[in-house]
């Protein structure tokens, strides 16, 4: 199969220039006759390639591969906004949120919906809808960092300090008068996604932050009426992307309530229309684009896999250190733009596993303002991290971090923090972890407890792979100039 399989130079080769590489070589070229092997089967045409039309059947097997190719591809662009939309989705649905409101998210349970949230910090976090009115939104004083995005995990602002927004959608008139007080955003989708991470290691301070962040429209701004925020109480939710049929249903809902096309993605349009997702119309699929959507779902979230755990060869942002099984995270620009292109695989390799996208996510990048996040899906020895496997991560010394560092643990099913008997993924500079006589410390990971330091280990299960984000929070200049290298996470018998 592998002779008769003609390769794209060989393919174009045939179909452009035999008549060059005949006046060259003064050979013949041997055409295909009236079929033509490729990787997706033998296509068959009424003479040969270049002089017939296409068969019926061959017209039916270039169109499905046509519409499945566009599925897959449309998976990998829209990685970004399905995982909003299920995020949005899945507080409205599964945790009651209104417009308006917050969620706080503070214990683990709390947390366990959430693609690769932070462990440490407690979470205020909401969707705004603002395709109607402009809404406000006062962010207080008190240890914040918080970041807001369009619904394609597009940067609109980032704050650490006291700042009150007005915020707009794309079609939504800006108020008259004076304006002054706010600083002003427009985003390009309906809704908005904010958060804030509550920095305080203190519950009294974190709450008067919370009790003070106000969200509300901008027709009360005479007598404001905040919708204050509601706790998880450990309700069960899920942002992970859904699979299958239903990852496609939650675009088709997308590019209906969502506002205007963006015209980057016109082409991407005419590529859903004859799968049935359309502008202004009901998704309502036929048993062929059922098959076709479905499949395609999975294969696309297969190619989006490699891009992400396997890819870093393919993604210009990802490279930590020469040698290292680490990498830097955040894969896209805040802007999802570069020179001559847009971060398609970056973005893809990004929000598949996380969400939101601010400049003070990019630590490497602007100079040690922010965060950085490392992650890894191999150990020292280049096998994919496993849960049935003992490791220990050795660090040389305190990470430098001014605010605090931590490691998280995720699951690679859904992204979402590892799950355990222990109810705890994470271990960090806040916790009173065993540090060795010269200074290094000992993380463990695996099944089995380490004898003596329990304090300084997170459980996983065999069956399930992991991996995890090591955080640097205000990191030093050490960790920026790489002259702090984050080791190898390695295999250890105990």
């Amino acid at each position: 199969m592998k002779n008769n399989i003609l390769t794209k130079v060989a393919l174009a080769s045939l179909l452009f220039s035999s008549c060059s590489v005949q006046q060259k070589t003064d050979k013949k070229i041997e055409k295909p006759s009236k079929g033509l092997e490729t990787r997706i089967g033998e296509l068959h045409f009424t003479h040969d390639f270049e002089n017939g039309y296409p068969t019926d059947e061959t017209v039916h097997l270039l169109f499905n591969e046509m519409d499945f190719q566009r599925a897959t591809q449309a998976y990998i662009w829209a990685t970004p906004y399905v995982s909003f939309l299920q995020w949005q989705y899945s507080f409205h649905h599964d945790l009651g949120l209104e417009n308006g409101q917050i969620i706080l998210h503070e214990s683990y349970k709390d947390r366990v919906g959430g693609l690769t949230y932070n462990a440490t910090t407690p979470y205020a976090l909401t969707f705004i809808e603002v395709n109607e009115d402009p809404w406000i939104m006062e962010v207080p004083e008190g240890g914040v960092r918080g970041s807001m995005s369009n619904m394609w995990q597009i940067g609109l602002a980032s704050f650490t300090e006291a700042t009150k927004f007005l915020i707009l959608g794309p079609e939504t008139k800006l108020p008259e008068g004076d304006l002054s007080e706010y600083k002003i955003v427009r985003s390009n989708t309906n809704s908005v996604m904010t958060g804030l991470r509550l920095m305080s290691p203190d519950k009294a301070e974190r709450m008067k932050v919370l009790d003070n962040y106000n969200i509300y429209p901008y027709s009360e701004r005479e007598n404001p009426h905040p919708r204050g925020y509601i706790e998880t109480n450990e309700k069960p939710w899920m942002a992970a992307a859904p699979r299958g049929l239903e990852y496609f249903e939650r675009l088709a809902e997308g590019i209906n309530n969502n506002g205007p096309i963006h015209e980057r993605d016109r082409f991407f349009m005419a590529m859903l229309k004859p799968l049935g997702i359309e502008r202004g119309k009901d998704f309502n699929p036929s048993l062929y684009q059922k098959e076709i959507l479905t499949e395609a779902a999975y294969v696309g979230e297969a190619m989006t896999k490699a891009i992400d755990f396997d890819g870093t060869d393919r993604l210009v942002d990802a490279f930590y250190s020469e040698g290292s099984a680490w990498e830097i995270a955040t894969t896209s620009p805040p802007d999802q733009r570069r020179e001559n292109s847009d971060a398609l695989d970056g973005r893809a390799a990004w929000f598949y596993e996380a969400v939101t996208n601010d400049i003070a996510m990019h630590g490497m990048k602007n100079g040690g303002f922010g965060q950085v996040y490392l992650t890894s899906y191999k150990d020292a020895d280049g096998d994919w991290l496993d849960g049935g496997q003992n490791y220990r991560l050795r660090l040389p010394s305190n990470p430098p971090a001014k605010a605090f560092w931590s490691i998280t643990l995720y699951e690679v099913n859904t992204r979402t923090l590892l799950q355990n008997e222990m109810q705890k993924a994470d271990l960090s500079s806040r916790q009173h972890l065993k540090v060795n006589m010269n200074g290094s410390i000992d993380l463990y990971f695996g099944p089995k407890a380490p004898k003596g330091f329990e304090s300084n280990w997170i459980q996983t299960e065999e069956g399930r792979a992991w991996f995890p984000y090591f955080r640097f929070y205000s990191p030093g200049k050490e960790v920026v100039d790489r002259t702090w290298i984050l080791p190898d996470i390695e295999k250890k018998s105990y």
